[in-house]
Protein backbone atom coordinates (compact mmCIF):
# COMPACT_ATOMS: atom_id res chain seq x y z
CA UNK A 1 0.00 0.00 0.00
CA UNK A 2 2.90 2.55 0.90
CA UNK A 3 4.62 1.47 -2.59
CA UNK A 4 1.04 1.83 -4.53
CA UNK A 5 0.74 5.29 -2.85
CA UNK A 6 4.30 6.56 -4.09
CA UNK A 7 4.00 4.91 -7.61
CA UNK A 8 2.40 7.60 -9.65
CA UNK A 9 4.92 10.18 -8.15
CA UNK A 10 7.55 8.06 -8.98
CA UNK A 11 6.50 7.40 -12.56
CA UNK A 12 6.14 11.21 -13.15
CA UNK A 13 9.22 11.61 -11.98
CA UNK A 14 10.86 9.48 -14.48
CA UNK A 15 9.01 10.57 -17.39
CA UNK A 16 10.25 13.73 -16.93
CA UNK A 17 13.85 12.70 -16.76
CA UNK A 18 13.13 10.49 -19.54
CA UNK A 19 11.61 13.28 -22.20
CA UNK A 20 13.72 16.29 -20.43
CA UNK A 21 16.96 17.73 -21.92
CA UNK A 22 19.44 15.49 -19.55
CA UNK A 23 22.14 12.70 -20.28
CA UNK A 24 21.50 9.50 -19.82
CA UNK A 25 24.23 9.35 -17.09
CA UNK A 26 21.87 12.33 -14.91
CA UNK A 27 18.70 10.76 -15.66
CA UNK A 28 20.08 7.14 -14.94
CA UNK A 29 21.47 9.00 -11.46
CA UNK A 30 18.84 11.09 -10.62
CA UNK A 31 16.39 7.78 -11.29
CA UNK A 32 17.94 5.06 -9.35
CA UNK A 33 17.67 8.17 -6.38
CA UNK A 34 14.33 8.81 -6.74
CA UNK A 35 13.33 4.93 -7.02
CA UNK A 36 15.71 4.02 -4.13
CA UNK A 37 14.04 7.08 -2.12
CA UNK A 38 10.54 5.66 -2.80
CA UNK A 39 11.90 2.00 -1.79
CA UNK A 40 12.98 3.47 1.73
CA UNK A 41 9.79 6.19 2.21
CA UNK A 42 7.34 3.27 2.11
CA UNK A 43 9.22 0.63 4.44
CA UNK A 44 9.44 3.56 6.83
CA UNK A 45 5.68 4.24 6.52
CA UNK A 46 5.30 0.14 6.40
CA UNK A 47 7.38 0.04 9.57
CA UNK A 48 5.55 2.53 11.39
CA UNK A 49 2.50 1.20 11.32
CA UNK A 50 3.24 -2.43 11.24
CA UNK A 51 5.22 -2.60 14.57
CA UNK A 52 2.48 -0.61 16.53
CA UNK A 53 0.19 -3.21 14.89
CA UNK A 54 2.26 -6.27 15.97
CA UNK A 55 2.84 -4.51 19.13
CA UNK A 56 -0.72 -4.15 20.09
CA UNK A 57 -1.30 -8.04 18.73
CA UNK A 58 1.25 -9.37 20.75
CA UNK A 59 -0.56 -7.62 23.89
CA UNK A 60 -4.23 -8.55 23.14
CA UNK A 61 -2.64 -12.23 22.85
CA UNK A 62 -0.74 -11.98 26.30
CA UNK A 63 -4.49 -10.64 27.89
CA UNK A 64 -6.62 -13.79 25.92
CA UNK A 65 -3.91 -15.73 27.95
CA UNK A 66 -4.50 -13.93 31.54
CA UNK A 67 -0.93 -12.54 30.82
CA UNK A 68 -1.34 -8.85 32.33
CA UNK A 69 2.48 -8.16 33.33
CA UNK A 70 3.00 -6.75 30.04
CA UNK A 71 2.91 -2.98 29.04
CA UNK A 72 3.14 -0.73 26.10
CA UNK A 73 6.09 1.44 26.29
CA UNK A 74 4.39 4.71 24.82
CA UNK A 75 6.49 6.93 22.65
CA UNK A 76 7.07 10.24 23.17
CA UNK A 77 5.26 11.68 20.03
CA UNK A 78 1.49 12.00 20.52
CA UNK A 79 -0.44 9.74 18.03
CA UNK A 80 -3.48 7.50 17.54
CA UNK A 81 -1.34 4.30 18.36
CA UNK A 82 0.13 6.29 21.77
CA UNK A 83 -3.67 6.74 22.52
CA UNK A 84 -4.46 2.68 21.83
CA UNK A 85 -1.56 1.58 23.78
CA UNK A 86 -2.45 3.79 26.56
CA UNK A 87 -6.01 2.31 26.51
CA UNK A 88 -4.92 -1.40 26.15
CA UNK A 89 -2.73 -0.71 29.30
CA UNK A 90 -5.61 0.97 31.34
CA UNK A 91 -7.10 -2.44 29.86
CA UNK A 92 -4.74 -4.40 31.30
CA UNK A 93 -4.74 -2.93 34.74
CA UNK A 94 -8.64 -3.39 35.27
CA UNK A 95 -8.50 -7.19 34.13
CA UNK A 96 -5.61 -7.26 36.49
CA UNK A 97 -7.60 -5.86 39.68
CA UNK A 98 -10.88 -8.27 38.52
CA UNK A 99 -8.69 -11.02 38.44
CA UNK A 100 -7.28 -10.87 41.70
CA UNK A 101 -11.07 -10.07 43.18
CA UNK A 102 -12.27 -13.24 41.28
CA UNK A 103 -9.61 -15.52 42.69
CA UNK A 104 -10.27 -13.95 46.04
CA UNK A 105 -13.51 -14.33 46.05
CA UNK A 106 -13.02 -17.93 44.60
CA UNK A 107 -10.79 -18.88 47.39
CA UNK A 108 -13.26 -17.34 49.95
CA UNK A 109 -15.89 -19.62 48.57
CA UNK A 110 -13.31 -22.60 48.35
CA UNK A 111 -13.00 -22.18 52.19
CA UNK A 112 -16.30 -21.41 53.18
CA UNK A 113 -17.25 -24.78 51.51
CA UNK A 114 -14.82 -26.61 52.53
CA UNK A 115 -15.74 -25.86 56.64
CA UNK A 116 -19.23 -25.41 56.13
CA UNK A 117 -20.82 -28.11 58.20
CA UNK A 118 -23.53 -28.59 54.73
CA UNK A 119 -23.00 -31.10 52.58
CA UNK A 120 -22.68 -29.34 48.72
CA UNK A 121 -22.42 -31.30 45.48
CA UNK A 122 -22.84 -30.32 41.82
CA UNK A 123 -24.05 -32.84 38.74
CA UNK A 124 -23.32 -31.96 35.12
CA UNK A 125 -26.50 -32.16 32.72
CA UNK A 126 -25.48 -35.71 32.84
CA UNK A 127 -26.61 -35.99 36.50
CA UNK A 128 -22.33 -36.81 36.83
CA UNK A 129 -20.64 -35.53 40.37
CA UNK A 130 -18.23 -32.58 39.21
CA UNK A 131 -18.23 -30.98 42.52
CA UNK A 132 -18.25 -31.87 46.46
CA UNK A 133 -16.99 -30.21 49.18
CA UNK A 134 -15.20 -31.54 52.35
CA UNK A 135 -18.51 -32.47 54.10
CA UNK A 136 -20.10 -33.85 51.39
CA UNK A 137 -17.02 -36.70 51.26
CA UNK A 138 -17.50 -37.17 55.04
CA UNK A 139 -21.27 -38.01 54.71
CA UNK A 140 -20.79 -40.34 51.70
CA UNK A 141 -17.76 -42.09 53.27
CA UNK A 142 -15.15 -41.85 50.51
CA UNK A 143 -13.20 -38.98 49.23
CA UNK A 144 -14.17 -36.99 45.90
CA UNK A 145 -11.77 -38.61 43.55
CA UNK A 146 -13.28 -41.79 44.11
CA UNK A 147 -16.96 -40.37 43.31
CA UNK A 148 -16.26 -37.73 41.02
CA UNK A 149 -18.12 -38.89 37.39
CA UNK A 150 -20.44 -40.84 39.15
CA UNK A 151 -24.96 -40.69 38.53
CA UNK A 152 -26.63 -39.27 41.68
CA UNK A 153 -28.43 -42.19 42.14
CA UNK A 154 -25.12 -44.29 42.49
CA UNK A 155 -24.57 -41.71 45.50
CA UNK A 156 -28.07 -42.51 47.21
CA UNK A 157 -29.38 -38.95 46.43
CA UNK A 158 -32.19 -40.17 44.22
CA UNK A 159 -34.72 -39.50 43.77
CA UNK A 160 -34.29 -37.92 46.57
CA UNK A 161 -33.14 -34.54 45.45
CA UNK A 162 -35.45 -35.19 42.66
CA UNK A 163 -37.62 -32.04 44.34
CA UNK A 164 -36.75 -28.46 45.47
CA UNK A 165 -36.64 -28.99 48.66
CA UNK A 166 -37.68 -32.00 51.08
CA UNK A 167 -36.64 -33.55 54.21
CA UNK A 168 -35.45 -37.29 54.30
CA UNK A 169 -34.46 -40.02 57.17
CA UNK A 170 -31.72 -41.08 55.30
CA UNK A 171 -28.56 -43.54 56.17
CA UNK A 172 -25.86 -42.46 54.10
CA UNK A 173 -22.30 -44.39 54.73
CA UNK A 174 -20.76 -41.84 56.86
CA UNK A 175 -23.55 -40.29 58.55
CA UNK A 176 -27.06 -40.71 59.70
CA UNK A 177 -30.09 -38.48 60.62
CA UNK A 178 -32.69 -36.18 59.47
CA UNK A 179 -31.72 -34.43 56.26
CA UNK A 180 -32.83 -31.88 54.22
CA UNK A 181 -32.20 -31.77 50.76
CA UNK A 182 -32.54 -28.80 49.01
CA UNK A 183 -32.02 -28.62 44.69
CA UNK A 184 -31.09 -25.60 42.61
CA UNK A 185 -30.33 -25.73 39.31
CA UNK A 186 -27.41 -22.99 38.06
CA UNK A 187 -25.79 -22.61 34.59
CA UNK A 188 -21.73 -23.07 33.59
CA UNK A 189 -20.51 -23.06 30.54
CA UNK A 190 -23.60 -22.80 28.58
CA UNK A 191 -24.68 -26.51 30.18
CA UNK A 192 -27.37 -26.76 33.12
CA UNK A 193 -25.85 -28.09 35.91
CA UNK A 194 -27.71 -29.39 39.82
CA UNK A 195 -26.58 -28.34 42.87
CA UNK A 196 -27.96 -30.41 45.82
CA UNK A 197 -27.22 -28.87 49.41
CA UNK A 198 -27.74 -31.43 52.39
CA UNK A 199 -28.33 -30.35 56.09
CA UNK A 200 -28.15 -32.29 59.11
CA UNK A 201 -31.31 -30.87 60.78
CA UNK A 202 -31.49 -33.74 63.69
CA UNK A 203 -30.01 -32.01 65.82
CA UNK A 204 -31.50 -28.98 65.84
CA UNK A 205 -35.03 -30.56 65.85
CA UNK A 206 -33.90 -32.86 69.05
CA UNK A 207 -33.32 -29.02 70.63
CA UNK A 208 -36.12 -27.66 69.59
CA UNK A 209 -38.22 -31.17 70.90
CA UNK A 210 -36.67 -30.75 74.13
CA UNK A 211 -37.47 -27.13 74.39
CA UNK A 212 -41.03 -28.28 73.01
CA UNK A 213 -41.12 -30.57 75.78
CA UNK A 214 -39.73 -28.60 78.51
CA UNK A 215 -42.29 -25.80 77.94
CA UNK A 216 -45.41 -28.25 77.44
CA UNK A 217 -44.30 -29.96 80.91
CA UNK A 218 -43.44 -26.81 82.53
CA UNK A 219 -47.23 -25.12 81.64
CA UNK A 220 -49.23 -28.35 82.81
CA UNK A 221 -47.31 -29.30 85.45
CA UNK A 222 -48.40 -26.16 86.79
CA UNK A 223 -51.63 -26.23 85.95
CA UNK A 224 -51.66 -29.82 87.07
CA UNK A 225 -50.27 -28.78 90.45
CA UNK A 226 -53.12 -25.99 90.94
CA UNK A 227 -55.98 -28.22 90.30
CA UNK A 228 -54.80 -31.16 91.79
CA UNK A 229 -53.13 -30.26 95.26
CA UNK A 230 -56.23 -28.75 96.54
CA UNK A 231 -58.00 -31.74 95.58
CA UNK A 232 -55.55 -34.07 97.43
CA UNK A 233 -56.07 -31.56 100.63
CA UNK A 234 -59.93 -32.22 100.32
CA UNK A 235 -59.70 -35.55 99.41
CA UNK A 236 -57.91 -36.49 102.76
CA UNK A 237 -59.95 -34.22 104.34
CA UNK A 238 -63.15 -35.49 103.92
CA UNK A 239 -62.01 -39.22 104.27
CA UNK A 240 -60.31 -38.51 107.70
CA UNK A 241 -64.43 -36.49 108.07
CA UNK A 242 -65.41 -39.90 107.36
CA UNK A 243 -63.75 -41.93 109.73
CA UNK A 244 -64.55 -40.31 112.87
CA UNK A 245 -66.77 -41.87 114.57
CA UNK A 246 -69.36 -40.80 115.35
CA UNK A 247 -69.15 -37.77 112.47
CA UNK A 248 -69.78 -34.43 113.23
CA UNK A 249 -73.16 -33.17 112.75
CA UNK A 250 -72.42 -30.97 109.76
CA UNK A 251 -70.63 -33.44 107.92
CA UNK A 252 -72.84 -33.46 104.97
CA UNK A 253 -72.27 -29.81 104.52
CA UNK A 254 -68.50 -30.54 104.86
CA UNK A 255 -68.63 -32.73 102.25
CA UNK A 256 -70.89 -30.76 99.77
CA UNK A 257 -68.46 -28.43 99.99
CA UNK A 258 -65.46 -30.42 99.34
CA UNK A 259 -66.88 -32.19 96.96
CA UNK A 260 -68.39 -28.90 95.11
CA UNK A 261 -63.95 -27.74 95.26
CA UNK A 262 -63.18 -31.12 93.70
CA UNK A 263 -66.15 -31.09 91.18
CA UNK A 264 -64.77 -27.40 90.33
CA UNK A 265 -61.02 -28.04 90.30
CA UNK A 266 -61.21 -30.86 87.87
CA UNK A 267 -63.49 -29.08 85.51
CA UNK A 268 -61.07 -26.25 85.67
CA UNK A 269 -58.79 -29.15 84.60
CA UNK A 270 -60.91 -30.64 81.55
CA UNK A 271 -61.32 -26.70 80.26
CA UNK A 272 -57.73 -27.04 80.28
CA UNK A 273 -57.24 -29.94 78.23
CA UNK A 274 -59.60 -28.82 75.72
CA UNK A 275 -58.42 -25.39 75.46
CA UNK A 276 -54.82 -27.02 74.77
CA UNK A 277 -56.25 -29.55 72.21
CA UNK A 278 -57.81 -26.49 70.61
CA UNK A 279 -54.22 -24.63 70.26
CA UNK A 280 -53.19 -28.07 68.86
CA UNK A 281 -55.20 -28.37 66.52
CA UNK A 282 -55.44 -25.29 64.70
CA UNK A 283 -56.41 -26.08 60.54
CA UNK A 284 -54.83 -25.18 57.90
CA UNK A 285 -56.12 -21.65 56.64
CA UNK A 286 -58.70 -21.63 53.63
CA UNK A 287 -57.68 -19.02 51.53
CA UNK A 288 -60.19 -16.92 49.91
CA UNK A 289 -60.14 -12.68 48.22
CA UNK A 290 -60.80 -10.84 51.35
CA UNK A 291 -60.67 -6.92 50.96
CA UNK A 292 -59.18 -5.52 53.77
CA UNK A 293 -60.52 -2.08 54.42
CA UNK A 294 -63.78 -3.86 54.50
CA UNK A 295 -62.64 -6.27 57.32
CA UNK A 296 -61.08 -3.54 59.00
CA UNK A 297 -64.43 -1.96 59.59
CA UNK A 298 -66.04 -5.10 60.62
CA UNK A 299 -63.53 -5.85 62.89
CA UNK A 300 -63.50 -2.32 64.79
CA UNK A 301 -67.69 -2.17 64.78
CA UNK A 302 -67.11 -5.41 67.42
CA UNK A 303 -65.36 -3.62 70.10
CA UNK A 304 -68.41 -1.54 71.79
CA UNK A 305 -66.63 -0.86 74.63
CA UNK A 306 -64.31 1.83 73.60
CA UNK A 307 -64.48 3.86 70.32
CA UNK A 308 -61.76 2.63 67.77
CA UNK A 309 -60.27 5.26 65.72
CA UNK A 310 -59.74 3.62 62.77
CA UNK A 311 -57.03 5.13 60.29
CA UNK A 312 -57.72 3.52 56.84
CA UNK A 313 -54.42 3.14 54.84
CA UNK A 314 -54.61 1.77 50.19
CA UNK A 315 -57.48 -0.41 49.16
CA UNK A 316 -55.55 -3.55 49.48
CA UNK A 317 -57.02 -7.15 48.63
CA UNK A 318 -55.50 -10.41 50.97
CA UNK A 319 -55.75 -13.77 50.41
CA UNK A 320 -56.58 -15.45 53.74
CA UNK A 321 -58.61 -17.20 55.85
CA UNK A 322 -61.28 -14.98 56.83
CA UNK A 323 -62.59 -16.53 60.02
CA UNK A 324 -58.93 -16.86 61.13
CA UNK A 325 -57.80 -13.71 60.34
CA UNK A 326 -61.18 -11.98 61.88
CA UNK A 327 -60.37 -14.23 65.31
CA UNK A 328 -56.82 -12.71 65.14
CA UNK A 329 -58.00 -8.88 64.94
CA UNK A 330 -60.50 -9.19 67.52
CA UNK A 331 -57.99 -10.68 70.29
CA UNK A 332 -55.43 -8.00 69.42
CA UNK A 333 -58.62 -5.41 69.68
CA UNK A 334 -59.69 -6.84 72.36
CA UNK A 335 -56.69 -6.93 74.28
CA UNK A 336 -55.90 -3.34 73.47
CA UNK A 337 -58.88 -2.28 74.82
CA UNK A 338 -58.58 -3.99 78.39
CA UNK A 339 -55.06 -2.18 78.29
CA UNK A 340 -56.67 1.11 77.34
CA UNK A 341 -59.54 0.86 80.27
CA UNK A 342 -57.09 0.23 82.81
CA UNK A 343 -55.25 4.10 82.13
CA UNK A 344 -58.72 5.93 80.39
CA UNK A 345 -56.48 5.75 77.27
CA UNK A 346 -57.64 5.49 73.55
CA UNK A 347 -57.34 2.76 71.04
CA UNK A 348 -55.92 3.06 67.36
CA UNK A 349 -56.11 0.55 64.71
CA UNK A 350 -54.92 1.20 61.07
CA UNK A 351 -52.79 -0.39 57.82
CA UNK A 352 -50.27 0.24 55.37
CA UNK A 353 -48.21 -1.48 52.64
CA UNK A 354 -44.58 -2.47 53.39
CA UNK A 355 -43.15 -3.55 49.75
CA UNK A 356 -45.14 -7.23 49.52
CA UNK A 357 -46.43 -7.32 52.88
CA UNK A 358 -49.28 -5.54 54.49
CA UNK A 359 -48.74 -4.24 58.15
CA UNK A 360 -52.02 -4.43 60.63
CA UNK A 361 -51.40 -2.18 63.55
CA UNK A 362 -53.09 -1.75 66.68
CA UNK A 363 -52.65 0.85 69.45
CA UNK A 364 -53.50 1.13 72.96
CA UNK A 365 -52.78 3.87 75.41
CA UNK A 366 -52.66 1.33 78.33
CA UNK A 367 -49.61 0.61 80.94
CA UNK A 368 -47.29 -1.00 78.15
CA UNK A 369 -45.97 -4.57 78.27
CA UNK A 370 -45.72 -6.58 80.69
CA UNK A 371 -42.57 -9.50 80.93
CA UNK A 372 -42.02 -9.65 77.06
CA UNK A 373 -40.27 -13.50 77.57
CA UNK A 374 -43.76 -14.72 78.41
CA UNK A 375 -45.90 -12.71 75.89
CA UNK A 376 -45.95 -15.66 73.58
CA UNK A 377 -45.95 -18.92 76.28
CA UNK A 378 -48.76 -21.33 75.91
CA UNK A 379 -51.82 -20.05 79.18
CA UNK A 380 -49.42 -17.26 80.22
CA UNK A 381 -51.68 -14.65 81.16
CA UNK A 382 -51.72 -11.16 83.38
CA UNK A 383 -55.85 -11.13 83.27
CA UNK A 384 -57.93 -12.29 85.83
CA UNK A 385 -60.08 -13.83 83.41
CA UNK A 386 -57.84 -14.74 80.74
CA UNK A 387 -56.95 -18.25 79.15
CA UNK A 388 -53.56 -17.14 78.02
CA UNK A 389 -53.94 -18.63 74.56
CA UNK A 390 -54.82 -15.29 72.50
CA UNK A 391 -51.50 -14.35 71.17
CA UNK A 392 -50.02 -17.79 70.81
CA UNK A 393 -53.30 -18.66 68.70
CA UNK A 394 -52.79 -14.91 67.05
CA UNK A 395 -48.88 -16.37 65.98
CA UNK A 396 -49.89 -19.47 64.68
CA UNK A 397 -52.60 -17.79 62.63
CA UNK A 398 -50.09 -15.43 60.97
CA UNK A 399 -47.84 -17.73 60.26
CA UNK A 400 -49.61 -20.00 58.99
CA UNK A 401 -50.52 -17.13 56.59
CA UNK A 402 -46.85 -16.30 55.73
CA UNK A 403 -47.01 -13.30 58.15
CA UNK A 404 -45.70 -12.80 61.75
CA UNK A 405 -47.47 -11.14 64.73
CA UNK A 406 -45.08 -9.05 66.61
CA UNK A 407 -45.75 -6.88 70.00
CA UNK A 408 -43.54 -3.80 71.10
CA UNK A 409 -44.17 -0.95 73.36
CA UNK A 410 -44.54 2.12 70.82
CA UNK A 411 -41.56 4.74 70.70
CA UNK A 412 -42.06 7.89 72.69
CA UNK A 413 -45.74 7.19 73.54
CA UNK A 414 -47.00 5.18 76.73
CA UNK A 415 -48.80 2.20 75.58
CA UNK A 416 -48.16 -0.97 73.12
CA UNK A 417 -48.38 -1.76 69.65
CA UNK A 418 -49.54 -4.95 67.75
CA UNK A 419 -48.04 -5.75 64.34
CA UNK A 420 -49.57 -7.97 62.22
CA UNK A 421 -47.61 -8.03 58.53
CA UNK A 422 -49.36 -10.47 55.68
CA UNK A 423 -48.92 -11.24 52.41
CA UNK A 424 -50.88 -9.05 50.00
Amino acid sequence: MALAAGAPGVVAACLLLWIGPYSASVQLTAGVIVVVSWIVVAQVIREKLVRPLRTISNLLAALREGDFSIRARLEADTDEFRVVMREINSLSDTLRTQRLGAQEAAALLHTVMAEIDVAIFAFDSQGRLVLANRYGERVLGQPFEAMRGRQSADLGLAPRAARESSVHDIEFPGATGRWEIRRRRFWQGGEPHDLVVLSDVSQPLREEEREAWRRLIRVVGHELNNSLTPIKSIAGSLAALLARTPPPEDWRDDMRRGLHVIESRAGALNRFTAVYATLARLPLPRREPIGLPALMRRVVAMETRLCVELSEGPDITISADPDQIEQLLINLLRNATDAALETDGRVRAGWACAETMVEIHVDDEGPGLPDGGNLFVPFFTTKQSGSGIGLVLGRQIAEAHGGTLTLQSREGEQGTRATVRLPV
